[in-house]
């Protein structure tokens, strides 16, 4: 069976300061740091001596923590911009207050997907989703059966969408909302080739990074 562990980043300095994340590269905080050790700590236990790949978005947050885990498995990280978080444009790195009182609210019906929220040089959620599904696909394609993905909340959500094949004009309204340092397990079957998602925002490790 196939063995994909999907990693949201743990705590970020933007969290802390209350700035908007997207493209913004913040690194990871002291906490965010003992979260990272305390996935790996989990990844590790879980996996065992099996060969494993791991992939990261190439945003500092991200690829520290991908680090810290490919460290306890003697791997390179292959970094991947599109695992990327979605791209606030010039709201990234400012005030979420700031991104507050401009954002245009997404419509309840219509084109989400390719809808605009307002600062200059955002992503739309269609471009977003595009290029998650396409590294997924890539990711999928190779042999190795445990591989080990670190990206973003919302970015997570879209590559759980890609995974249980989601049509791409259906994720205008499913999401799955997962906490920053969580774990997603996602196994394919063999037997009948699903695609399961068998355990969900799993958080319980980050107690031991308290």
């Amino acid at each position: 069976m196939r063995y994909i562990y999907l990693v949201t980043h743990p705590e970020a300095q933007h969290h802390v300061d209350g700035l908007v994340g997207g493209w913004y590269d913040s690194e990871l905080t002291t906490r965010g740091r003992l979260q990272a050790e305390s996935i790996a700590d989990v990844l590790a236990s879980r996996i065992g001596q099996q060969p494993v790949e791991v992939y990261s978005s190439d945003l500092r947050r991200a690829s520290e923590a991908a680090e810290r885990i490919a460290r306890r498995f003697s791997v390179e990280v292959r970094s991947d911009a599109r695992l990327r978080e979605r791209s606030n444009g010039e709201a990234d790195g400012k005030p979420q207050a700031w991104l507050d009182e401009r954002r245009i609210p997404l419509p309840e019906y219509g084109d989400r997907l390719g809808h605009h929220d307002g600062p200059a040089g955002a992503e739309t959620r269609l471009a977003l989703v595009e290029r998650l599904y396409s590294a997924l696909d890539d990711i999928v394609s190779r042999p190795v059966e445990t591989q080990i993905v670190v990206s973003h909340g919302s970015a997570s959500s879209y590559l759980i969408s890609a995974w249980i094949g989601m049509p791409m004009l259906a994720t205008d309204r499913g999401f799955f909302p997962l906490k920053s340092g969580s774990i997603t397990t996602l196994r394919r079957n063999d037997t009948h080739f699903s695609h399961q998602v068998v355990a969900l925002n799993d958080i319980q490790h980050l107690q031991a990074a308290e």
